[in-house]
This record gives structure tokens, sequence and C-alpha cells, in this order.
């Protein structure tokens, strides 16, 4: 595998972060799969999965910038269904996802979708409500959720890639 310098590697995500995002709108799948190609990782049913996760099912609630990183370092770091007894794999996988956890809230304010989204648009929306969700996007959905996912995947990178 050809050596990466960690700029180049940031300025790859932001790119598929963006080309992503403008195609499926959906915070969880493009953090999962533009860290899930960046770091040739396997899980394209994860990535299916993810569908209805932003704010888990727009509701609001933990942002999914969060459950797709975490779902990267699960797989990085986590057991598999051969290994569901290896309790050190267990515990050893919960440090780097409290720090991505930590770290997100520490630069957002939040882990949570409804409040990171008031801070950022300065009002709150009901994104399962059509015409709010029209509202949100008109006001710079992409923009200011990519910058909040390009945050996430830059902090889970940065766990991949201190081993």
């Amino acid at each position: 595998m050809e050596k990466r310098s960690h700029q180049e590697i940031y300025q790859r995500l932001e790119s598929k972060v963006e080309e992503t995002l403008s195609t499926c709108g959906n915070c969880a799948q493009t953090t999962f799969l533009s860290l899930q190609e960046e770091f040739d990782l396997e899980g394209d049913e994860i990535l299916k999965a993810l569908t209805p996760f932003p704010g888990i099912a727009l509701r609001g609630e933990t942002c999914g910038a969060i459950t797709g990183g975490l779902m990267i370092l699960g797989l990085v770091h986590g057991r598999d269904k051969d290994n569901l007894n290896n309790w050190q794999a267990y515990i050893d996988s919960l440090p780097p996802s409290r720090r991505f956890c930590r770290r997100f809230e520490d630069e957002l304010g939040s882990t949570m979708c409804a409040e990171i989204i008031e801070d950022k648009f300065g009002r709150k929306f009901d994104l399962a409500d059509p015409v709010e969700a029209m509202e949100w996007f008109q006001c710079g959905a992409l923009e200011k959720c990519g910058q909040v996912i390009n945050k996430g995947v830059h902090f889970v990178a940065e766990i991949i890639l201190e081993g």
C-alpha cells in the first residue's frame, strides 16, 4: 500500500464528502462511504443499513456523522460473529469510539442532530416535515451539514491513522 500523507487523506475525504452528500443527502451514509472507500474497508450492507440513520430517522437524535463514524470504527476495532465471546476486543473498541464522540461533541457542542442544526442554522427544523426539510435545504444544508460531516470524518481518520 502506498504511503499517503494525512493531508492528502483529509483532502480526498473532503472531496468524497462533498460528492456523496450532494448525491444522497444522507450524513450517515456519506460519512460511512467516504471513510470506507478511503481506508478500503468492507461494509456495503452497512451502507445500505445506514439509510434511515440521519438524526436517527430524522427525529433530531444522534447525528448521522456519529453513527456512520462509529460504524467505521467498529469495522476497524470491533469483533465479528466468530469472536463475539472476545470481551477484550469489545473493551478495546470503546476507547477509540469514545474518543471520537468526545472530540465531536467538544468541537460541535453536541452529538445530537437537532442541537447541531439549531447551532448551525440559528433555528430548529423538523426534517421529517417536507416543508421544513425544504426550508432547511434552501438555508444551506449541504454546505453546513457538509462541514459537520467533514469534521467527523477527519476525527475518525485521525483515530484510524493513530493506529
